[in-house]
């Protein structure tokens, strides 16, 4: 069974920054696919960023410039780094990571930014 586990959450102000961070119970060269999700309260869960075999990356166009998405493979570790936060990037934000056999999600950590 696949873990993966996040952290790095935590209350900031607009404006400022924070780095989440999701390790994976195993190599992470072994997952098709590694990324971030958020859900906001009242809202569907949604991509915040993905990384498809460590080539091609996507962001949600809310996200772009601001965010970036980074690994360690030595650690079996991926970084969600978060600048310029703004009051709507408030949501759990969710690790999430797939391969041949199915998609495996963290268990959330929470981003409150405040105005």
């Amino acid at each position: 069974q696949v873990q993966l586990v996040e952290s790095g959450g935590g209350l900031v102000q607009a404006g400022g920054s924070l780095r989440l961070s999701c390790a994976a119970s195993r190599s992470i060269f072994s997952f098709n696919a590694l990324g971030w999700y958020r859900q906001a309260p009242g809202k569907q869960r949604e991509l915040v960023a993905t990384e498809i075999t460590s080539r091609s990356t996507t962001f949600a166009d809310s996200v772009k410039g601001r965010f970036t998405i980074s690994r360690d493979n030595a650690k079996n570790t991926i970084y969600l780094q978060m600048n310029s936060l703004k009051p709507e990037d408030t949501a759990v934000y969710y690790c999430n990571a797939a391969d041949r056999w199915g998609t495996y999600w963290g268990q959330g950590t929470q981003v409150t930014v405040s105005s």
